[in-house]
């Protein structure tokens, strides 16, 4: 009986630690996608941002050669 009892407890400790080990995984997950999102909005308003400056900078070269 105890040794059948000592089986049941090593199988929910492996259980448990399995469901731990899925549940870091997918938190890990969700952090690498988040910081992939965060890094595809920081590019987006850094080309957002050069366009800007470029089209500013080009404005001010038109209206340099006009006057």
């Amino acid at each position: 009986m105890t040794n059948q009892r000592n089986n049941q407890n090593q199988q929910n400790d492996k259980s448990v630690a399995e469901s731990i080990k899925n549940t870091a995984g997918s938190a890990f997950e969700t952090m690498h996608n988040a910081l992939e999102t965060t890094e595809n909005v920081a590019m987006n308003a850094v080309d957002a941002t050069k366009n800007a400056a470029n089209n500013l900078t080009g404005n001010t070269k038109n209206n340099q050669n006009k006057q």
